[in-house]
Protein backbone atom coordinates (compact mmCIF):
# COMPACT_ATOMS: atom_id res chain seq x y z
CA UNK A 1 0.00 0.00 0.00
CA UNK A 2 1.21 3.80 -1.05
CA UNK A 3 1.99 6.17 1.67
CA UNK A 4 -0.63 9.37 1.20
CA UNK A 5 1.16 12.17 1.69
CA UNK A 6 -0.59 14.46 4.33
CA UNK A 7 -1.88 17.47 2.92
CA UNK A 8 -3.81 20.94 4.45
CA UNK A 9 -6.81 21.75 3.93
CA UNK A 10 -5.59 25.52 3.95
CA UNK A 11 -3.19 27.76 4.65
CA UNK A 12 -2.63 28.40 8.33
CA UNK A 13 -5.32 31.35 9.45
CA UNK A 14 -2.59 32.74 11.31
CA UNK A 15 -1.08 33.83 7.85
CA UNK A 16 -4.37 34.24 5.83
CA UNK A 17 -5.68 36.55 8.52
CA UNK A 18 -4.21 39.71 8.04
CA UNK A 19 -2.81 40.71 11.17
CA UNK A 20 -3.59 37.62 13.20
CA UNK A 21 0.12 36.54 12.61
CA UNK A 22 1.59 39.75 14.18
CA UNK A 23 -1.19 39.56 17.28
CA UNK A 24 0.01 35.82 18.25
CA UNK A 25 3.72 36.66 17.94
CA UNK A 26 3.21 39.66 20.49
CA UNK A 27 1.58 37.33 22.91
CA UNK A 28 3.87 35.10 22.17
CA UNK A 29 6.57 37.60 22.68
CA UNK A 30 4.81 38.98 26.00
CA UNK A 31 4.93 35.09 27.65
CA UNK A 32 8.70 34.71 26.86
CA UNK A 33 9.72 37.84 28.70
CA UNK A 34 7.64 37.01 31.61
CA UNK A 35 9.66 35.54 33.58
CA UNK A 36 8.81 31.55 33.82
CA UNK A 37 11.54 29.58 32.55
CA UNK A 38 11.83 28.49 28.41
CA UNK A 39 12.03 25.19 29.09
CA UNK A 40 8.72 25.03 31.35
CA UNK A 41 7.38 26.97 28.56
CA UNK A 42 8.17 24.34 25.92
CA UNK A 43 7.39 21.51 28.47
CA UNK A 44 3.68 23.62 28.48
CA UNK A 45 3.55 23.27 24.52
CA UNK A 46 4.47 20.11 24.37
CA UNK A 47 2.12 18.92 27.07
CA UNK A 48 -0.70 20.78 25.45
CA UNK A 49 0.01 19.68 21.78
CA UNK A 50 0.47 16.08 23.02
CA UNK A 51 -3.50 16.64 24.69
CA UNK A 52 -4.72 18.19 21.82
CA UNK A 53 -3.76 15.85 18.81
CA UNK A 54 -1.14 18.72 17.48
CA UNK A 55 1.55 16.86 15.27
CA UNK A 56 3.00 20.46 14.25
CA UNK A 57 3.23 21.50 17.91
CA UNK A 58 4.20 18.35 19.07
CA UNK A 59 7.63 17.67 16.61
CA UNK A 60 8.20 21.51 16.72
CA UNK A 61 8.61 22.79 20.43
CA UNK A 62 10.59 19.60 21.39
CA UNK A 63 12.99 20.47 18.46
CA UNK A 64 12.95 23.75 20.23
CA UNK A 65 13.16 22.64 23.64
CA UNK A 66 16.40 20.47 23.11
CA UNK A 67 18.08 23.62 21.57
CA UNK A 68 17.20 24.99 25.30
CA UNK A 69 19.00 22.11 27.07
CA UNK A 70 16.18 19.86 27.64
CA UNK A 71 17.28 16.31 27.67
CA UNK A 72 15.45 13.25 25.46
CA UNK A 73 14.39 11.63 28.87
CA UNK A 74 12.53 14.96 29.75
CA UNK A 75 10.56 14.91 26.73
CA UNK A 76 9.58 11.52 26.19
CA UNK A 77 8.09 11.86 30.48
CA UNK A 78 6.32 14.74 29.90
CA UNK A 79 3.56 12.41 29.86
CA UNK A 80 4.28 10.78 32.57
CA UNK A 81 5.59 13.50 34.55
CA UNK A 82 3.71 13.17 38.25
CA UNK A 83 5.74 9.78 38.20
CA UNK A 84 9.16 10.65 36.24
CA UNK A 85 11.86 11.27 38.58
CA UNK A 86 13.08 14.33 35.89
CA UNK A 87 10.50 17.21 36.89
CA UNK A 88 10.90 19.27 40.15
CA UNK A 89 7.41 20.22 41.75
CA UNK A 90 7.22 23.57 39.64
CA UNK A 91 6.99 22.03 36.72
CA UNK A 92 4.76 19.43 37.43
CA UNK A 93 2.40 22.05 39.01
CA UNK A 94 3.27 24.08 35.36
CA UNK A 95 2.22 21.02 33.87
CA UNK A 96 -0.94 19.89 35.91
CA UNK A 97 -2.56 23.54 35.20
CA UNK A 98 -1.87 22.76 31.42
CA UNK A 99 -3.90 19.83 31.45
CA UNK A 100 -6.40 21.21 33.22
CA UNK A 101 -6.83 24.50 31.18
CA UNK A 102 -6.60 22.36 27.81
CA UNK A 103 -9.21 19.95 29.22
CA UNK A 104 -11.82 22.23 30.22
CA UNK A 105 -14.87 20.61 29.34
CA UNK A 106 -13.52 17.32 30.57
CA UNK A 107 -14.77 18.21 34.37
CA UNK A 108 -16.88 19.70 36.45
CA UNK A 109 -14.27 21.70 38.29
CA UNK A 110 -12.20 22.38 34.89
CA UNK A 111 -9.30 23.57 37.04
CA UNK A 112 -9.84 22.16 40.72
CA UNK A 113 -8.66 24.36 43.29
CA UNK A 114 -5.74 21.71 44.30
CA UNK A 115 -3.81 22.13 40.74
CA UNK A 116 -4.45 25.53 41.49
CA UNK A 117 -2.67 26.01 44.84
CA UNK A 118 0.00 23.44 44.28
CA UNK A 119 0.62 26.61 41.02
CA UNK A 120 0.36 29.24 43.41
CA UNK A 121 3.13 27.92 45.82
CA UNK A 122 5.61 28.05 42.83
CA UNK A 123 4.89 30.56 40.72
CA UNK A 124 3.69 34.79 41.93
CA UNK A 125 0.76 36.18 40.34
CA UNK A 126 2.70 37.64 37.26
CA UNK A 127 4.50 33.99 36.34
CA UNK A 128 0.82 32.39 37.01
CA UNK A 129 -0.44 34.98 34.11
CA UNK A 130 2.20 34.00 31.86
CA UNK A 131 1.62 30.34 32.37
CA UNK A 132 -1.99 30.55 31.43
CA UNK A 133 -0.92 32.97 28.49
CA UNK A 134 1.43 30.31 27.66
CA UNK A 135 -1.17 27.52 27.62
CA UNK A 136 -4.12 29.78 26.30
CA UNK A 137 -1.72 30.44 23.11
CA UNK A 138 -0.49 26.92 22.67
CA UNK A 139 -4.25 25.89 22.77
CA UNK A 140 -4.98 28.37 19.70
CA UNK A 141 -1.71 27.00 18.17
CA UNK A 142 -3.21 23.51 18.30
CA UNK A 143 -6.68 24.33 17.30
CA UNK A 144 -5.33 26.00 13.80
CA UNK A 145 -3.66 23.54 13.16
CA UNK A 146 -5.79 20.52 13.98
CA UNK A 147 -8.85 22.18 12.38
CA UNK A 148 -6.81 23.01 9.08
CA UNK A 149 -4.77 19.48 9.47
CA UNK A 150 -1.40 21.35 9.49
CA UNK A 151 1.10 18.97 8.27
CA UNK A 152 3.78 18.42 10.69
CA UNK A 153 7.46 19.10 9.35
CA UNK A 154 6.59 21.47 6.98
CA UNK A 155 7.70 24.68 6.43
CA UNK A 156 4.62 27.28 6.28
Amino acid sequence: MAAVTPQARMGNPAFVVPDAMVALQALGKAVQQGGVPAKTLELINLRASQINGCGVCAVQHPRIAKKLGETDERLYAVTACRDAPYFDDAERAALALTEAVTRLSDQADPVPDGIWEEATRHYDEQALGVLLMAIASINVWNRLNVATRQVAGQEW
